[in-house]
């Protein structure tokens, strides 16, 4: 509750900028992830590795300082148990959610301008527009319900990281959530804030587009473009997130552990 409180105070300026930082640091293991596991085989030893890769993400934000839109869903517990209003909440969540947005982004620019998307004869490219393409071709559902399963983890994971004394703790607690989330294919809406714009800009790169393995065919269904990303991905995904964490982690804990603690239980 006092950290809601604290979050929900600060200043808008600086919910920016650890919005942005947090972001970058998402959008950075992402990319890790994705070149790390842009070789290797057989399926389940990729998703393993994948998300042990990603987990770095969420452990930079923990342990450095940032604010995760994703995780901010747990300041519900605030706001159930009469810290924080609804709308210091949703001042925090639409601040930290453009903040994120801008690092995803930035670090998206980044990647295209440096080159390291044909690392690997640009199979790391390849895989940068496959991943993309992939999180653009699901119904409205499965993303809405992948962003649910994914957020009750994330969640779970800043859950036992606050917990921890011992930034060990905070590690291992960060660690095995998010190895799984990843690894079972489920949503997270900032990770997709650079997975996807980066397949946009890698699709449209020549050495990557001129590999015998692109995938001309489904791009030329339109889906993945910057409309297809908002519709078709980053808003249910976001949607589902916010359901994950505030029901599944922020009131559930809250109504088993606070709530009684008020003298609502009895």
């Amino acid at each position: 509750m006092e950290i809601s409180k604290k979050k929900a105070s600060l200043p808008l300026s600086s919910m920016l900028v650890l919005g942005f930082l947090a972001g970058a640091f998402i959008a950075l293991a992402a990319q890790g992830s994705t070149v790390i596991a842009s070789d290797v085989s057989p399926f389940g030893i990729q998703r393993l590795v994948a998300g042990s890769s990603f987990a770095t993400g969420l452990m930079l934000v923990i342990l450095a300082g940032g604010e995760l839109f994703t995780g901010n869903s747990l300041m519900t517990v605030g706001l159930f148990s009469g810290t924080i209003s609804f709308r210091e909440l949703l001042r925090n969540w639409v601040t930290v959610y453009a903040g994120n947005f801008l690092g995803a982004l930035a670090l998206a620019g980044l990647m295209n301008s440096s080159g390291l998307w044909h690392l690997n004869g640009a199979k790391v490219g390849l895989s940068v527009v496959n991943t993309a393409l992939g999180k653009v071709s699901m119904s409205f559902t499965e993303a809405l319900a992948r962003g649910v399963l994914c957020n009750w983890l994330v969640c779970l994971a800043v859950w036992i990281a606050t917990g921890a004394q011992s930034a060990s703790g905070k590690i291992l607690g960060i660690f095995f959530p998010i190895m799984l989330f990843v690894a079972s294919g489920f949503e997270h809406s900032i990770a997709n804030m650079y997975y996807i714009p980066a397949g946009i800009l890698a699709a449209h790169d020549p050495k990557i587009a001129a590999l015998p393995a692109f995938p001309s065919q489904a791009l030329a269904t339109g889906n993945l473009s910057w409309g297809g990303f908002l519709a078709k991905n980053l808003l249910p995904v976001t949607l589902g997130n916010i359901i994950g964490g505030v029901l599944f982690v922020g009131f559930l804990y809250w109504a088993v552990y606070v709530r009684p603690a008020m003298g609502g239980g009895r």
